[in-house]
């Protein structure tokens, strides 16, 4: 069984299970950001693993429509989503560069309009070079970032194959020495230059914005709800993914 702890420590395979639309878009490449209300503990390889709620057709267009309008900013206007949302499997996995705070993710001129768009939470975890199973693996998820089983993390290994996501990013190391060197705030610097510019917002991409936060509050309360069902019952939940925890 795999440390529960979203802390510093021992990981040798790191895992995090994530509620699904947002589980495959990651794996997939099109999410490139991954928000969460905790830095992240780890760089490097990150295991993706979709936990066991099934999500609602609403949620998955809230989504989608989110990432057709920010992928647009970059002139990409044929994006191909997932076919399937599976749930209760583990995914593939992408590796994770650094971790910012959302305002330094925003003010980021270095990277594509469309990524800065994603930063939506506390802490935006900066992740890369997106790889899914060609066949996902059942198994059970943890809260927060939590080790894989070796006999899971030996066969998974084997069944990874690269993904050709739509807009690549390479999001450049402070200290190409330093892994960690890419920390909150290490581009505290940017957020105070004058010449920083702002996102021009259309409509329509305003609208994909609140679309999709209202998707994932409205995805957050339902998952407490049954999360507290669950804890009653003497069940362990997974930690909600939402955009405003």
């Amino acid at each position: 069984m795999g440390s529960r702890s979203r802390g510093e420590g021992n990981y040798r395979n790191p895992c995090l299970t994530m509620h699904q639309p947002w589980a495959s878009l990651l794996v997939h490449g099109i999410k490139r950001i991954e928000g969460r209300s905790w830095p992240s503990p780890i760089r490097g390889r990150l295991w993706i693993h979709a936990a066991g709620k099934v999500p609602d057709p609403a949620t998955i267009k809230a989504m989608e429509d989110f990432y057709r309008e920010i992928y647009a900013v970059n002139g990409i206007t044929d994006l191909k989503f997932p076919e399937h949302y599976p749930i209760s499997r583990l995914l593939g996995c992408v590796e994770v560069v650094g971790c910012v705070k959302c305002e330094e993710l925003v003010g980021w001129e270095e990277i594509p309009e469309g990524v800065r768009l994603e930063g939506q939470t506390d802490y935006c975890w900066l992740c890369e070079q997106p790889q899914k199973l060609i066949v996902p693996f059942e198994m059970r998820g943890y809260q927060g970032v939590y080790n894989l089983e070796k006999k899971i993390y030996e066969a998974a290994v084997r069944g990874l194959c690269p993904v050709k996501a739509p807009l690549p990013v390479k999001f450049p190391l402070p200290d190409p020495r330093d892994l960690f060197s890419l920390k909150p705030g290490s581009l505290a610097t940017k957020l105070n230059d004058p010449g920083a510019s702002k996102i021009e917002k259309p409509a329509s991409l305003s609208a994909a914005i609140d679309g999709a936060r209202a998707a994932a509050t409205q995805f957050s309360k339902k998952n407490i709800a049954q999360s507290q069902s669950m804890i009653k019952d003497g069940d362990m939940p997974v930690s909600t993914r939402t955009w405003s925890k």
